[in-house]
């Protein structure tokens, strides 16, 4: 899936859109990629002399990631957005920086109608970067944002 098939599920847009692909794609499991350039607003000023992307950055990317999963699986998506409920556990290994690909895998660990909390973990090159438990929650999407308007 690439971004434009993204932009189609989730209401995310530049400069807050944080997913580039996804590459895999299951029932109850999504794989999605993330390249950061150097030439991403934040590195402007996190840090100047040394670019490190926020990791509150990387854990909205995670949820964007679960969020592409969360609405693939329903009919009415265009009327729905996934808020970010909890964080829980969330660990970051090392620095992400410009020219890093993370690969970010996320798995639901329980899911009602309204509710999936899944499980994740960010990689570059194979290398553990960041993990978190993640809960999201379906509400509906205010009436000009779903027509479009």
């Amino acid at each position: 899936m690439d971004t434009v098939a993204i932009r189609e599920i989730l209401p995310h847009r530049y400069p807050m859109l944080l997913v580039d692909r996804i590459v895999e794609l299951e029932a109850d499991r999504i794989v999605g990629i993330k390249n950061v350039t150097g030439n991403e607003a934040f590195f402007e000023g996190h840090f100047p002399e040394f670019p490190v992307m926020p990791g509150v950055l990387i854990v909205e990317a995670m949820a964007q990631v679960a969020g592409v999963l969360v609405l693939k699986s329903i009919g009415d998506r265009h009327t729905k957005l996934v808020l970010l409920a909890s964080i829980e556990e969330a660990r970051f290994r090392r620095p992400v920086v410009p020219g890093d690909q993370l690969r970010i895998e996320m798995q639901v660990l329980r899911r009602k109608e309204t509710v999936a909390k899944m499980n994740g973990t960010a990689t570059v090159d194979g290398v553990l970067v960041a993990e978190a438990t993640l809960m999201c929650k379906l509400a509906e999407r205010p009436a000009a944002a779903a027509s479009g308007a």
